[in-house]
């Protein structure tokens, strides 16, 4: 067996990052900047006022005194009126400081209180002195032109956005969300509505992966079930249009293991035993078509702790998230259960702020698909540990 340390460590090599594309903001939220931004222009743009209120000069808007209002300049106004001693001007939040003013009086300061009335008044009485540059926004105190807005690598959430779109830009370099395809194999497999006959399953490895894809901001293009027959296989394969593959099943050494049987010569495909439990027999490579391919096995708790610990860190690292784990911390054993010696343990867990527990009371079994309704983490256990007793430290992957 090979470590999962080794088998993670050639899929993030061959993985890498989609290369970078142009997309407009509005479509950008939730990628990853490729290259810096730098704003065009000073933010603010130009001497704004921070408050509804009388532009002013200081010197003679003292206590008690009672200016004549010239001007009213609104948010967008190209206007700078000019102001004599005694004068003031109505300015609204925003508008550019007229330059002979050199406070902002809020509204509230003044004799007419806070009413905004649709024509400017003819003169206002100061009840407070503003001091020199209240209330004023200066040219560039936020961000001087040439300014680093968004560093390259950043995640783009709502602040981020606007930042870009202050500095001056409507579209952005971006790493792309991966695009995946879903094949799910088993001649076993019917509809999740469906009757079963013997021997016969619901299949929802296709329903794990697709919520698990998406919940790691990869874009899914196509899902599809096909039965345990190799030119089926095939077909599904060629008519993939995506980055990346996801296979369920048929990766181990049964007979009718048509993954590993249609893939297994592929060039750039290898087949591993890794140890980690559930999810030892795996497949992983590049096909020729340059097309990443992760063969992973078919039951459900496998599916779950092989995309967790392999796929989903590669699907972040295409995307260009740095971060590509998901959280980890560390909880005592709430109690004793027993774990495959010489195999990384991954058990659907349940934890709180002391202690993590197994989801269910079943152990580890690769097809104990109920426990993963019920669990909130992984409970990773190392390869060189044959039991966790109850107080024993373990390190907790949090999947919510």
């Amino acid at each position: 067996m090979i470590t999962i340390d080794e088998h993670r460590a050639r899929i993030l090599h061959a993985a890498g990052r989609l290369p970078a594309v142009e997309s407009a903001l509005t479509d950008a939220q939730g990628l990853v900047l490729a290259s810096d931004v730098v704003s065009r222009w000073p933010t603010p743009l130009f001497d704004n006022s921070a408050m509804d209120g009388y532009a002013v000069r200081a010197a003679d808007a003292v206590a008690g005194a009672t200016l004549r209002i010239v001007a009213d300049v609104a948010a967008g106004s190209d206007e700078d009126p000019v102001l004599g001693q005694g004068e003031a001007a109505r300015i609204m939040t925003g508008a550019a400081i007229p330059s002979d003013a050199d406070a902002v009086v809020p509204l509230e300061h003044t004799d007419l209180g806070t009413a905004i009335r649709a024509v400017a008044p003819e003169q206002i009485t100061m009840l407070v002195a503003p001091e020199r540059g209240a209330h004023i926004r200066r040219r560039g105190e936020d961000a001087p032109s040439g300014a680093l807005a968004v560093a390259s690598g950043t995640p783009l959430s709502p602040w981020q956005l606007s930042a870009i779109a202050s500095a001056g830009f409507e579209q952005v370099a971006v790493r792309p969300a991966a695009r995946v395809a879903i094949i799910s194999t088993g001649s076993e497999l019917i509809a999740p509505s469906g009757t079963p006959a013997r021997g016969q399953i619901p299949e929802s490895n296709s329903v794990l992966l697709g919520s698990a894809v998406r919940n790691a901001g990869a874009v899914i293009t196509s899902i599809r079930v096909v039965s345990d027959d190799p030119t089926e296989l095939r077909n599904a394969l060629d008519d993939v249009d995506a980055d990346v593959v996801i296979l369920s099943g048929g990766a181990s050494v049964g007979a009718f293991d048509v993954v590993k049987a249609v893939l297994g010569g592929e060039h750039g495909v290898r087949f591993d035993q890794v140890a980690m439990q559930p999810g030892r027999p795996q497949g992983f490579g590049v096909l020729d078509s340059g097309l990443i391919a992760f063969c992973l096995p078919g039951n459900p708790v496998s599916v779950a702790a092989s995309f967790e610990m392999l796929v989903r860190p590669a699907l972040r690292q295409m995307a260009g998230f740095t971060v590509v784990d998901r959280p980890r911390v560390v909880r005592a054993a709430g109690s004793a259960w027993a774990s495959p010696e010489g195999r990384v343990q991954i058990l659907p867990a349940v934890f709180d702020d002391e202690t993590v527990r197994p989801a269910t009371r079943g152990g580890s079994g690769s097809h104990m698909v109920t426990s993963l309704a019920a669990a909130t983490a992984f409970a990773i256990v190392p390869a060189e540990a044959a039991r966790v007793e109850e107080g024993d430290a373990v390190t907790v992957l949090v999947l919510s």
